[in-house]
């Protein structure tokens, strides 16, 4: 199974990846007609898409550049997303990606040759260095947007933090988890 990660609506799409291609070539000229007109309307829409997890460099690369062609047709800001690792997997035998480095070198690799900022998330305050170190945002998932530690570490590395909210919490509480990242980097912060 694939999984496309778009913030808008914090909505996750998991379908079968050839049905997700019919389904997305079926409705592009719509979806991306509308995703327009919002950019258009808010100016300060910009896509986060990319696989759920490393898988290989051939699909990472097939995936952000059709991305990256059909934001750049829309003139849409595009940051690649995916995870280096899977850390909350139902079963204990299912695939968590292809390593940490070799996740993130995939990752940087894809920024560099699509010329598009990079996106991974985090599970514990120790990965936040290693992580920025190849990517630009840092994202925080949404199981763990109140854990104080992780969200000081990736502040800590200067880079862009994305926290991602609980859907256990209010949204008013998530200013507290801003407030953690802001006493330590003056880096922007998203919530998504």
């Amino acid at each position: 199974m694939s999984e496309i990660e778009v913030p808008l609506g914090t909505r996750q799409i998991d379908l079968p990846r050839r049905y997700q291609l019919r389904k997305m070539a079926k409705y592009n000229r719509t979806l991306y007609l509308l995703l327009y007109t919002l950019y258009k309307i808010m100016k300060n829409f910009f896509l986060i898409a990319g696989p759920c997890v490393v898988e290989s460099v051939d699909l990472c690369d097939e995936i952000a550049g059709k991305v990256k062609e059909l934001t750049a047709k829309y003139d849409i800001p595009y940051y690649f997303k995916a995870s280096y690792r899977k850390a909350n997997r139902s079963r204990l035998d299912s695939f968590k990606g292809e390593g940490d480095i070799a996740g993130l070198e995939i990752i940087a690799h894809i920024g560099k040759t699509h010329d598009v900022p990079t996106l991974t998330d985090i599970h514990e305050s120790h990965e936040a260095a290693i992580a920025a170190s190849f990517v630009d945002v840092l994202q925080i998932p949404a199981f763990l947007c109140r854990q104080t530690d992780l969200l000081v570490a990736a502040a800590k590395t200067g880079k862009i933090v994305n926290i991602k909210k609980g859907q256990f919490l209010s949204p008013d509480a998530m200013q507290h988890a801003v407030n953690k990242v802001k006493t330590h980097s003056t880096a922007p912060v998203w919530l998504t």
